[in-house]
């Protein structure tokens, strides 16, 4: 194989033919150098001697990836919903749907991990648990679950949680979404356009009434309406991968505590009562269609 050998602005570049193929190359940005892929490789460090563990940490390792991306997501979505671009921002909802749908079924992974082969390493976690991930916490934050009391877990690096801090007291995407009501005319309670955003968000009546509106008169209100439905989805999804999170660890040990000290399966099931947008789920038992077609007496039309 004859590899040509040149100079592209001063970078040493190669290039040869393999396979029918022209494959070029050189000195500069590589594939593992961009992608990271010794530190990324370099980072399942067991704590246990038993072969699952390499399976639980690439997973939850994995999770983390997704999160972080999730996160990136969601920031350019409150951003593109306060500058008022709502088909950008749907653009990026629908991204973070997607990402969700990938999240949800990579638990049947984990799944493949017997009782038996968890119990070989669980001793070795200790105290170790998801429940410490602060990404996690973060995504549950920027959503509009705003939970204050579940920074106080977080006190294994002060950055990490300074910046959770933060993402308490900003505006949710939920509180932005508010905004984006109000501008466009809707009556939404001023305390909840202007209030202490590390408090948890109380559903309100009157925004209940504005999602009603809207979704009663979409073709008026089409981009809001649109807009409301990929939000919809987002937390649709995230409700399924916590659910599929929630069967998991019940395959996985049953009921026992959590290594965190949680109870287990039975917090999962709690969370999945918790909501990130209220009203818009409330207002939907609200909706009627309306009366149409006859009576059918003499049978239904042909």
């Amino acid at each position: 194989m004859t590899i040509k050998r040149t100079i592209e602005d001063g970078v040493e570049t190669f290039e040869a033919e393999i396979d029918g193929e022209t494959i070029q190359w050189d000195r500069g940005l590589t594939y593992a150098r961009h992608i990271q892929t010794d530190q990324l490789l370099a980072s399942q460090i067991p704590v246990s001697d038993k072969p699952d563990e390499m399976l639980f940490i690439v997973m939850h390792q994995t999770m983390e990836l997704w999160l972080k991306l999730v996160l990136h997501e969601a920031g350019i979505t409150i951003g593109q919903i306060k500058q008022d671009q709502l088909p950008q921002a749907e653009k990026s909802l629908d991204r973070i749907a997607t990402i969700l749908r990938h999240m949800i079924h990579s638990w049947e992974v984990l799944a493949t991990l017997s009782p038996h082969d968890f119990l070989t390493f669980r001793g070795f976690l200790r105290k170790a648990s998801g429940f410490q991930s602060h990404q996690y916490r973060e995504l549950e934050f920027r959503l509009g679950l705003k939970r204050g009391d579940l920074v106080k877990i977080h006190n294994d690096d002060d950055e990490k949680r300074r910046h959770l801090e933060q993402a308490l007291t900003a505006p949710s995407l939920y509180d932005e979404l508010l905004r984006l009501l109000a501008r466009n005319g809707f009556d939404i309670p001023a305390e909840k356009l202007d209030r202490d955003f590390s408090k948890p968000y109380e559903p309100s009546d009157a925004v209940e009434d504005a999602w009603l509106e809207i979704y009663t008169n979409a073709q008026d209100n089409w981009p809001l309406y649109s807009l409301g439905e990929k939000v919809t989805a987002l937390e649709y999804y995230f409700q399924e991968w916590r659910f599929k999170h929630m069967k998991t660890v019940s395959r996985v040990i049953g009921h026992k505590p959590g290594t965190g000290g949680s109870s287990g399966v039975s917090y999962l099931v709690k969370a999945l009562d918790l909501r990130f947008f209220p009203e818009l789920w409330a207002m939907r038992t609200r909706m009627a269609a309306p009366k149409e077609g006859g009576d059918y007496a003499e049978g239904c039309p042909a």
